[in-house]
C-alpha cells in the first residue's frame, strides 16, 4: 500500500518533525490538531471555546487537503489540558459535525503542545 503525506496552507504547518495528514489506501490519519491559525498564530491565551473553534477549522482543512472531510470522520480524539473544559469543547465539536457521528475519545492530557488547552485528531476516509 503506498503511503501520501498531506501539507496544506489551510492549517497551520507543522510545529516539529511530523506531517500534519499520512494517507494509507483511502484511510487519512491527521496530525493532533491546535490553536494556531493557518499562519502560526497562537491562540493559546484565548478561551476553550475560540480554542476549540480553530482547532475544529484546522482539523477540516487537512483531511480536505487529501480529498476527505470531517463528514467522513470515522474516529476522532480529543486531548484536553482540563477534563472541566469537557462540556464547552462538546459544544463546538458538534457545530462541526452533521449527520452520522465519528467515535470519539476525550481524555484530560495535562499539559500541551504550545500551552494549548486542547488537541484534536482524527482518521478520515476518502472516496
Amino acid at each position: 500500500m503506498t503511503e501520501e503525506t498531506i501539507e496544506t496552507d489551510d492549517a497551520p504547518p507543522a510545529a516539529a518533525d511530523y506531517s500534519q495528514a499520512t494517507v494509507i489506501g483511502d484511510r487519512v490519519f491527521t496530525a493532533g490538531q491546535v490553536a494556531l491559525t493557518p499562519e502560526g498564530e497562537s491562540l493559546a491565551d484565548e478561551p476553550v471555546d475560540v480554542q476549540a473553534e480553530q482547532v475544529l477549522s484546522n482539523l477540516a482543512a487537512v483531511p480536505s487537503a487529501a480529498g476527505a472531510d470531517l463528514g467522513s470522520a470515522l474516529k476522532t480524539t480529543v486531548y484536553l489540558a482540563d477534563i472541566d473544559d469537557y462540556e464547552t469543547v462538546d459544544e463546538v465539536y458538534g457545530d462541526h459535525f452533521d449527520g452520522d457521528l465519528p467515535a470519539r475519545s476525550a481524555v484530560e492530557a495535562g499539559t500541551l503542545p504550545l500551552g494549548m488547552a486542547v488537541e484534536i485528531e482524527a482518521v478520515a476516509t476518502r472516496a
